[in-house]
């Protein structure tokens, strides 16, 4: 890498917003020096139904954070989200081939090859190859098994693939402002990242991420990626149910659910009631707020379930020590970290991003795009020439967000 600085671009393109953030980083350390939103067109439910909507808020998005930088992106890294997107488990094993059986680099390419190499359904494409912990001869090795001893390797690869004109849709957006996709990362890995520590994810943790329009997810296991999944629920369906509820327009729906919504029902008293604007107007209304509570705590509790049933057998309370971590802009609904302990039976709490990450982008609705960063510096660290690593990334982690 050259001494000059890269200027990675985050990009999330949402179902309610879009997000653009600019890391100057420069070998060791990465400081955010732009910020862009635009309010989403064009996008349902993560994917991208109108290219020239679509593409009108994400460039603005894209021109505001260069802007705010003052600097050109070089690369970008694009959030993926979407009820396209599935995963797979496949696992490989081999014999170790030396003499005194030690395991070499090419045992290790051999294993993971295999383990990667399940064919695709046309018209698919893989978005990421995740890989758990390999074992050597039944024992679970959490690093490199290169040089450990053994007579036989083995591991396994959760395989993300999406649909190949839905990924590609989303890559255009970025290429028609003249920018390079560097990267394709799940929406909750990159959100995952950020609101779980190393220990949560070495002990068990789920990162449920609730956005406006899908609800991705990610289950980590013995510090690694396990399972991961999206749901094409989010705030927006919350929203809907009360305006169909309280016969509201979208607008003043989402009003009401800001203020008034919770994901477990409170209110004792059908007569307590709530104004819709609190101006006392021509035109403010009252509702009973049960009636608020009842209609959103119903859809939450159900996405929730939903959530729960797509992980299936992966998911165990006694191999989820950490418990759940709620992230996303709906992740802010009253009382939704309660709905989910019940939900899962073990503890759970709203996400918070790092201490380093500055104010004015601490709110949940920033993880995924902070996210989308780290994995931008990781992916420019493993490009670097093997004698320029060590601890320089490692040491100044903590600075990462520290010029935001």
């Amino acid at each position: 890498m050259s001494s000059r600085s890269l200027f990675i671009g985050a990009v999330e393109i949402g179902t309610s917003k879009v997000t653009a953030l600019v890391g100057e980083y420069n070998g060791r350390e990465l400081a955010i020096i732009g910020h862009g939103e635009c309010s989403s067109r064009g996008v349902i439910k993560g994917s991208v139904v109108d290219y020239k909507a679509a593409s009108e808020c994400t460039h603005s998005a894209l021109e505001q954070a260069e802007r705010d930088a003052n600097e050109r992106i070089d690369v970008v890294f694009l959030a993926q989200t979407g009820a396209h997107l599935e995963g797979f488990y496949n696992e490989a094993w081999v014999n170790v081939k030396s003499a005194d059986n030690m395991i070499d680099a090419a045992d290790v390419r051999t294993v993971s090859e295999l383990a990667k190499s399940k064919e695709l359904p046309a018209g698919r494409m893989v978005v990421h190859h995740i890989r758990r912990p390999f074992r050597v001869d039944g024992r679970l090795v959490p690093g490199n098994p290169e040089n450990l001893v053994g007579q036989r390797l083995e591991v396994g690869y959760w395989t993300v693939h999406g649909q190949e004109q839905r990924l590609a849709d989303n890559i255009h957006v970025i290429r028609g402002f003249n920018l390079e996709v560097r990267e394709l990362v799940l929406a909750s890995l990159a959100s995952g990242h950020m609101v779980t520590t190393s220990e949560d994810r070495q002990h068990g943790v789920l990162a449920i991420d609730i956005g406006a329009g899908t609800t991705d997810f990610v289950l980590y296991r013995d510090g690694s990626p396990h399972t991961t999944g999206v749901v094409p629920v989010g705030g927006s369906h919350l929203t809907n149910d009360l305006s169909i509820g309280l016969r509201l327009t979208p607008g003043q729906a989402e009003k009401l659910k800001l203020r008034f919504g919770r994901a477990a029902v409170q209110a004792k008293d059908r007569a307590d009631k709530v104004w819709l604007d609190g101006n006392y107007s021509i035109g403010d209304r009252q509702f009973p707020r049960q009636t608020i509570e009842q209609i959103t705590s119903a859809r939450t509790w159900e996405l929730l379930e939903v959530v729960k049933k797509k992980l299936g057998h992966s998911f165990a309370p006694e191999t989820c020590a950490a418990g759940v971590v709620l992230t996303g802009g709906t992740a802010k609904l009253a009382g939704i970290a309660e709905a989910a302990a019940k939900v899962f039976g073990v503890p759970a709490h709203l996400g918070e991003a790092p201490s380093w990450v500055a104010e004015n982008l601490r709110d949940p609705t920033q993880s995924t795009a902070l996210g989308l960063l780290y994995y931008g510096v990781s992916a420019q660290h493993e490009r670097a020439p093997a004698g320029r690593r060590g601890g320089g990334f490692l040491s100044n982690v903590k600075r990462l967000f520290a010029g935001a």
